[in-house]
């Protein structure tokens, strides 16, 4: 039987596609082998340490780092749009209420169409630049308030009003918590912010995108990335990284319990990536954050950090397993008072930002992405030219 030139392409695709070269982008890349990566022509970890999140928001959505007017006049046209039009704000309890044990994160996914249904987006193939890049800046600008409103709710608390004189993570936690947070802490969870923008065409930017090749509205697009995002093989292992410290607890139990879990067979949260093969770039960023904070949390994930790396060397010889970037951002989101079920909610703060850039992007692309596959249930006949089966008439 002849094969043809596409059905050989598809026999030789990897399972989920992995390293797939499915489209151009210029928003960034991510080096596994040299564990490095970066947004436009950035460092993201040079990015974290040196400049605040509306900077990088700036350059996902425009292309280049922003002078000083420039970031004044951004930092300003988006904290204007935090605040929820008032269709939105009525179901929040409601919604909060709804979602019970699933948290802010699954709320998000219903308040995000709202949110585009209320503010009246349109479908990004009908409209312009500018629009498409103002519903982005509507939409992200919302995120948090949703989040830290939902996650309120859910406890029985009264949401709290963004503000705009706060940057993007200040007022991120002030909603969280009611109260204005230290500058450290903020700065702390800015640098997290930062570093978990975007990264590479992962399961969520990818949905993103997919679902904006349809051309569907901005709202629709960022709904299903949350979807996705939700999924405890993409965006919920921080705080599982924390049960970890937790369940071995102490420096003398830390050798006996590792081996004990690896022997088995079992996975441990917060080590080893599937594209870095060596040290993630943000783990090595997030534990200088911890360290700067100190205490006796930091010393203990230093030391498991030390003993865990060691003890994979040892039992999976030829194997680079070394910590990721949840093994520190949970102690680092510990640190500065964020509660574990905001762990992955604070994650999707972020990530909005570049998946909203992703989405500005495709929509530049009238293709729709549209792959195939490969079928391997029972063969089906090929009907035979003026007969009629049983199929055909409900038999």
């Amino acid at each position: 039987m002849s094969v043809n030139r596409s059905a050989n392409a598809l026999l030789d695709a990897p399972r989920g596609l992995a390293g797939v070269v499915v489209t151009d982008t210029r928003i960034g890349d991510v080096r596994g082998r040299g564990g490095f990566y970066h947004y436009r022509q950035y460092s993201a970890v040079d990015l974290a340490r040196s400049r605040g999140f509306e900077d990088v928001w700036y350059l996902l959505v425009h292309g280049e780092l922003p002078d000083r007017a420039q970031r004044a006049a951004f930092t300003a046209e988006t904290a204007a749009l935090r605040a929820l039009p008032g269709e939105v704000r009525a179901v929040l309890p409601a919604v909060a209420a709804a979602g019970g044990r699933s948290g802010p994160l699954a709320g998000m996914r219903t308040a995000l169409s709202l949110l585009g249904a209320a503010k009246g987006f349109r479908p990004v193939y009908d409209i312009d630049v500018e629009e498409r890049r103002r519903n982005a800046l509507e939409a992200a600008a919302a995120v948090p308030t949703l989040l830290t409103a939902l996650h309120r709710l859910g406890r029985g608390l009264e949401p709290v009003e963004p503000r705009q004189d706060l940057s993007y993570a200040a007022n991120y936690l002030y909603m969280l918590t009611g109260s204005l947070p230290d500058e450290r802490h903020a700065r702390a969870v800015e640098q997290y912010l930062i570093s978990t923008v975007d990264h590479g065409f992962n399961a969520s930017t990818f949905t993103a995108r997919v679902i904006a090749s349809t051309g569907a509205d901005v709202a629709a697009c960022l709904a299903g990335a949350v979807a996705a995002l939700s999924g405890p093989l993409h965006g919920g292992a921080p705080s599982r990284a924390l049960d970890t410290l937790d369940a071995i607890g102490s420096p003398d139990r830390i050798d006996s319990w590792v081996r004990e879990r690896v022997l088995a067979g079992d996975r441990i949260m917060g080590f080893g990536h599937a594209v870095y093969r060596t040290e993630d770039p943000r783990s090595r960023l997030l534990r200088e954050v911890a360290r700067s904070f100190g205490g006796p949390r930091v010393d203990f994930a230093v030391e498991v950090e030390r003993h865990v790396e060691a003890i994979l060397a040892e039992l999976k010889p030829g194997r680079e397993l070394h910590t990721n970037v949840e093994f520190y951002a949970g102690v680092v989101m510990e640190l500065c008072g964020l509660p574990r079920e905001m762990f992955t909610p604070t994650f999707a703060a972020a990530r909005v930002v570049g998946w909203s850039a992703n989405i500005l992007e495709q929509a530049e692309d009238t293709k729709i992405i549209r792959p195939a596959a490969r079928y391997v249930g029972p063969e089906a006949p090929q009907p035979v030219p003026g007969r009629i089966s049983s199929a055909d008439i409900g038999g």
